[in-house]
């Protein structure tokens, strides 16, 4: 059906998603955990000292934020070599190649879209397409670097650490893109839900996940374009 890269929470690790990585696998997709830069079998050893807990005082401090983003950066410009070392043991196929991440990963997601157009399929769950600070990296800076991937994104009403409100810009802006193909294009808001996700919006976000995979990443071309 495909090969989908997964890309962890902030702090977290591959190992911590053994529901959402199970769905996605009985779906009919190999699913690739991979732990994020610093994080998981190869976590800083001195990450609390790198990331202090957030706490009021702290939201806001650039340092911190620099230093996060720094990591969604390294971990993105992995992919490529990711996909390569998979794609030659057939692990994945050239053109069935997806990636989704929750917060963080969902960053990653963004980021990983814009620097390798193999991706066809992306899913983020309370991820940013826009980073705090001015680097040119920031993937809503690459609006011409999205279509035709088959892009989801989905967002907590109420977050005040990852604001709703970037994702929805990108997809209004990247409407135009998308023109030819719509339907590859989905932006959804869960109004009662906070950065963590209530138990039934989080159950319902990765149900969808799974949907717009199996809608997107195993269809056909047809004259070359998306279906």
């Amino acid at each position: 059906m495909g090969t989908i890269l997964f890309y962890h929470g902030f702090g977290e690790s591959k190992d911590g998603y053994p529901t959402v990585l199970q769905l996605l696998a009985e779906a009919g997709f190999l699913v690739v955990g991979i732990d994020g830069i610093g994080h998981g079998e190869r976590r800083y050893p001195d990450f609390h000292e790198r990331f202090p807990p957030i706490a009021p005082h702290l939201i806001g401090n650039m340092q911190l934020e620099a230093a996060f983003l720094s990591v969604v950066r390294e971990t993105a410009q992995e992919v490529p070599f990711i996909l390569d070392a998979l794609i030659e043991r057939g692990w994945a196929h050239p053109e069935r190649i997806g990636i989704a991440g929750h917060s963080f990963g969902g960053f990653v997601t963004y980021a990983a879209v814009v620097i390798d157009k193999r991706i066809q399929v992306a899913a983020s769950v309370v991820g940013s397409p826009e980073w705090r600070l001015p680097l040119a990296e920031s993937p809503h800076l690459h609006l011409d670097r999205f279509f035709p991937t088959a892009l989801l994104s989905q967002v907590a009403g109420n977050d005040t650490n990852v604001l709703p409100a970037f994702a929805q810009a990108l997809h209004h802006r990247l409407e135009p893109y998308y023109t030819q193909a719509p339907k590859r294009l989905r932006y959804i808001e869960y109004p009662n839900s906070s950065h963590n996700l209530i138990e039934t919006d989080w159950k319902q976000a990765w149900e969808k996940v799974a949907r717009w995979f199996l809608a997107h990443l195993y269809a056909n071309k047809v004259n070359g374009q998306p279906r």
